[in-house]
């Protein structure tokens, strides 16, 4: 069976993640490798239609688990007590090879990539002093003086997606 594959993807608000992550999922596409992606989110997501069929399953009818089954789409929801992790998540959904782009999971053990954008914070998430530093893989940044002991691309750097993507590929955590 092929590897997958497991990257983060980190920033501040407003700072560019879900950008980044469309742009390394189609790089990974383009490439014909396989894409999944997790998203983090700090609300409950409502992704189903109050009063249709699945919605009426899952919510009155407090179904564990109802997969809606559409044209060339399938939407699970599902109830879960925990708070699973990006590394539960992967292996539960994703069905072999690729690579799957974890948005957001900061103190997730996994590679990270931060997108660090002037206009978005003063200063990025990564620290080297903290205890999970080593987990940087790379820091894309708008900010010329920007340094750090990890790769640092700026966006103004020819290429910096493909190397980006490269770097993200042989880097991730194989699963």
């Amino acid at each position: 069976m092929a590897e997958t594959r497991i990257i983060g993807i980190v920033g501040k608000p407003n700072a560019g993640k879900t950008t980044l992550a469309v742009a390394l999922a189609s790089e990974y596409v383009r490439k014909h490798r396989r894409v999944m992606a997790i998203k983090q989110a700090g609300y409950p997501a409502e992704v189903d239609r109050p009063g249709s069929d699945s919605y009426r399953l899952f919510h009155e009818g407090k179904a564990e688990r109802v997969v809606l089954a559409g044209p060339q789409l399938r939407a699970v929801f599902e109830r879960r007590e925990d708070d699973s992790d990006p590394i539960a998540l992967a292996r539960q959904y994703r069905d072999g090879g690729g690579i799957v782009l974890v948005e957001g999971f900061t103190a997730a053990p996994i590679p990270k990539i931060e997108v660090f954008r002037r206009a978005a914070s003063d200063s990025p998430l990564f620290n080297p002093r903290q205890p999970n530093a080593a987990e940087w893989v790379a820091i894309v940044t708008d900010d010329e003086k920007f340094d750090a002991p990890c790769t640092v691309l700026r966006f103004r750097d020819t290429m910096w997606l493909q190397l980006l993507a490269n770097l993200a590929w042989e880097k991730a955590r194989v699963l």
